[in-house]
């Protein structure tokens, strides 16, 4: 009989050998410019005491959910988060997710049916790119923000046909032209699902995200949120109209099978967004003076993007090269991680900056002198 460990280790030996194991690991220094937290909910003492009072209203207690939603794991509670999310995100309905991953993964493998054509920019989130593999429709790329390549998929594109787009990307930092691409998706009556991961809590009235910002949600199809970035929690929702959710409680099989959160997590949920309802503006614009100081203590730096958002890159290309980088800026005090292919283009491998509020221009300006003292490529 063959030794199943073996054959696994061959595996991991084989990526090793190519310089892509991955492995877990804590944080390696104390100046984070590595996590999602962009406001600082995830190490907020208020937001941690507003969740302890929640969880002591619920009634009964309950530790876990104790089934999916569709057995014994919905309640009055998690209905009431949904309506609140709805009203915050200007929808008709919302349906929550355990995540932004199992959020994509059913909203792309249910709805897109054979016949129907799947267009997605291609520096979409994995999550987006499993959930098509999934689906029975057709998928292709178009190339990153170029609405010309979607125009010209769009002309050839068969049924039903989807324009998967992020608000902001993860790897890139960079946002996608929104109205352009609303603009132009009803020239051709498609249909856009829209993944505001990185815009949810940071952008738009109490963090509500790109769409409802430029006013153009209610023209979108499917909207994805999730609240493991920004919101300093965990979990996702999607929002659209009441029949979207009603579907996906029909057809999404992630959502079907799936044991629903516990109420500690729906607390969580609805503190953080009662935090930023309060709270959000004030945070919002101190996040955009942090981007704002960074990029002005980079701009002669050409190998720095320079974006409007929280994240930004500085190109390294080669995962030793990227690697040497990330070790000696860690050595300087900083939790940074590097970016390796195949996750970003080979070539295209760079350190991925996340700044945040509680960011200090002290830290920003040490980390400009080490961007500076390792020049990289320009894009």
């Amino acid at each position: 009989m063959m030794d199943f460990d073996a054959v696994l280790r061959n595996r991991l030996a084989a990526r090793e050998g190519a310089g892509l194991l991955r492995t877990l690991r804590q944080a390696v220094a104390p100046i984070d410019f590595t996590s999602n937290d962009y406001i600082g909910l995830a190490r907020s003492p208020e937001l941690f005491a507003a969740i302890g009072q929640k969880l002591e209203q619920i009634t009964p207690p309950l530790n876990g959910a104790t089934g999916s939603r569709l057995l014994s794991g919905n309640s009055g509670y998690t209905e009431q988060v949904e309506a609140t999310l709805a009203r915050i995100f200007s929808a008709g309905a919302t349906l929550i997710f355990q995540s932004g991953y199992s959020a994509n993964l059913s909203v792309l493998s249910s709805m897109p049916q054979r016949g129907d054509t799947i267009l997605c920019d291609e520096l979409v989130h994995a999550s987006i790119k499993d959930g098509m593999r999934l689906s029975l429709a057709k998928h292709h790329n178009f190339r990153h923000n170029d609405l010309q390549d979607l125009e010209d998929r769009l002309q050839r594109a068969t049924g039903n046909v989807f324009i998967v787009v992020e608000s902001i990307y993860s790897m890139d930092g960079d946002t996608c032209p929104l109205e352009e691409l609303v603009a132009l998706a009803e020239r051709y009556s498609a249909f856009i699902i829209l993944d505001e991961a990185h815009s949810t809590g940071v952008v738009g009235p109490g963090g509500s995200g790109l769409a409802v910002a430029l006013g153009v949600h209610d023209k979108i199809a499917v909207r994805i949120y999730t609240f493991g970035k920004a919101m300093g929690i965990h979990g996702a929702c999607v929002a659209g109209t009441r029949s979207v959710v009603e579907y996906l409680v029909n057809f999404a099989r992630p959502f079907i099978y799936t044991t629903a959160l516990p109420p500690h997590s729906m607390a969580a949920i609805d503190c953080a967004f009662a935090y930023v309802q309060a709270h959000g503006a004030r945070l919002q614009q101190a996040l955009r003076d942090t981007i704002e100081y960074f990029v002005q203590q980079v701009q002669d730096l050409p190998h720095v993007s320079r974006n409007n958002g929280a994240i930004q890159t500085a190109l390294y290309p080669g995962n030793e090269h990227v690697r040497q980088v990330a070790r000696q800026w860690q050595a300087a005090g900083f939790d940074v991680r590097p970016i390796l292919s195949p996750t970003v283009p080979a070539g295209a491998e760079r350190m991925r900056i996340c700044l945040h509020t509680f960011n200090t221009r002290e830290e920003i300006d040490l980390l400009a002198s080490c961007l500076r003292a390792l020049p990289g490529m320009v894009p």
